[in-house]
């Protein structure tokens, strides 16, 4: 489980004063373009902290752009690396890859270490939560800003470091804060990253796992969902990553021993045509190797027609974003389903024999005890309880600066100042059992997944944490039987 503090981390979405381009890319990124500049002994780190245990294709994207142009790379995933502190010593850019919340905090509490080792290093910050944080990014050093399509804007950057030293330091930006240009993508180099052991793995039950390799088809997304963090980035934009890309980005992983790819789009089906011609040409290719992707339950519901071909190409489970299970709660943040669509999807995607992970927003300043009570209810009645990762229980709505959230009166009735320290508005719920039920069931979960309870047991505990809230019986509710087949899942819990 992820905190901070005693809070899960939650992606929201949030901007302020974003400089945006959204022409086509001005250069193309294949391998043999004219390059203007060589960036031979221009000496780079990328720094991913934290992505959720995937071996980051924020970093191996970049690092081929840059590689490809001449430049040194070397990338840090201080997830499973420890800081290469000689590299920073050397480097003339040094660029933290900001893709969620955590990777920000983390990387700002590790900026005074990389001034104090270089301090006259370009620090840029790219991703999509460095445009949400720009403010609070530049006081603490960093002097550019990349979000959306960051490859050619790091490309850019590093031509400007090549050819004039007086753009070190603190040196104005000239590229766009936010680009959503159409670019020409080159296939990741993933060398000088930790092996794909190293990683989350796949969960098969019954002690069987198996490797998982990571990539993306897409960035961006068609909807508006107001809590999420790429709305204000993308602007309901999104943008492919060619299929030759894709597909020879899983061949280079599979070599390195991948048996199950994660896309890691924002939604498989923004682009249903791309995403189907992946499935099947990957299917073609390796029939053995299973793959798993994230879905809009509205998605799930128009394209039903295309989930049995995702079931017979490989895929053995979806992710979507439920959010919750209150049709009030889902008009708040904008998630275009209600109730009864999320239990839909959830009948389909079982009849046709299909793995879902609903993810959810447990705690908002709109949910009573009495939701949460529905909201287990609900998992229990649907046999959804292996299914939905336990740190799922425990999340709770982070505000970031300039979240669409902040739109509603609602919430400007109950945040407080922005806290700088945790990139948020603090927020208290009208019923302190609320928060405290929260803060109760966070803690829980982050000791019963050190001790390595199984989910059913993290779930009765969480159920009892509600009870004793509401003053009633810790008793159990009616439920279904537990599923006879393991439900396969990442080692490394995935929300948003």
């Amino acid at each position: 489980m992820t905190t901070l503090g005693n809070e899960p981390v939650l992606e929201t979405a949030g901007t302020v004063g974003i400089v945006r381009h959204e022409g086509a890319a001005a250069s193309s990124a294949s391998d043999d373009r004219p390059k203007a500049f060589t960036l031979r002994r221009l000496n780079v780190v990328l720094i991913s902290t934290y992505e959720l245990g995937h071996q980051p294709f924020g970093l191996a994207s970049p690092a081929a752009w840059l590689r490809n142009a001449g430049a040194n790379v070397v990338t840090q995933d201080l997830s499973r690396q420890t800081l290469d502190d000689s590299a920073i010593r050397s480097a003339s850019l040094v660029a933290f890859y900001l893709p969620m919340h955590t990777a920000t905090r983390i990387a700002i509490a590790l900026i005074p270490k990389v001034r104090l080792l270089n301090p006259t290093a370009h620090l840029c910050g790219f991703g999509l939560y460095a445009p949400i944080n720009a403010e609070f990014l530049r006081k603490c050093g960093i002097s550019t800003i990349l979000g959306g399509e960051f490859e050619e804007g790091l490309l850019s950057l590093a031509n400007r470091l090549y050819r004039d030293r007086d753009a070190f330091g603190d040196a104005p930006q000239v590229e766009p804060e936010v680009s959503v240009s159409r670019q020409q993508f080159i296939v990741p180099d993933r060398s000088g990253l930790p092996s794909l052991i190293d990683y989350a793995c796949l969960n098969l039950g019954n002690g069987r796992q198996a490797t998982v390799g990571y990539t993306e088809a897409s960035r961006g997304c068609k909807h508006l969902c107001r809590h999420c963090p790429i709305v204000p980035v993308y602007n309901g934009k999104f943008r492919i990553v060619q299929r030759d890309v894709v597909l020879e980005d899983i061949r280079q992983q599979v070599r390195d021993g991948a048996q199950h790819i994660t896309f890691g789009d924002p939604d498989f089906f923004n682009g249903i045509g791309h995403a189907m011609e992946i499935a099947r040409a990957l299917h073609r290719e390796f029939p053995e190797l299973t793959y798993d992707a994230t879905i809009k339950i509205e998605h799930l519901l128009k394209h039903q027609e295309h989930l049995p071909e995702l079931r017979d190409t490989g895929c053995l489970f979806v992710t979507s974003a439920v959010e919750s299970v209150d049709d009030t709660i889902l008009t708040y943040l904008d998630k275009r389903h209600t109730r009864a669509d999320f239990v839909r999807a959830v009948e389909l995607l079982r009849e046709i024999g299909l793995n879902f992970a609903p993810t959810f927003v447990a705690f908002t300043p709109w949910i009573s005890l009495e939701g949460y009570e529905d909201l287990l209810l609900t998992m229990a009645a649907l046999q959804l309880i292996d299914s939905v990762p336990p740190v799922q229980l425990a999340i709770r709505l982070l505000i970031p600066a300039g979240s669409r959230l902040l739109e509603l009166p609602e919430i400007q009735a109950c945040i407080e100042e922005f806290d700088e320290n945790a990139l948020t508005f603090r927020w208290t719920h009208p019923d302190e059992r609320v928060d405290r039920l929260q803060r109760d069931i966070a803690a829980f979960v982050q000791q019963a997944l050190t001790d390595r309870l199984d989910r059913y047991r993290i779930f009765w505990g969480t159920w009892q944490l509600l009870r004793r809230a509401m003053g009633k019986m810790p008793n159990f509710p009616d439920v279904t039987p537990r599923p006879a087949a393991p439900v396969p899942c990442l080692t490394e819990s995935w929300f948003c």
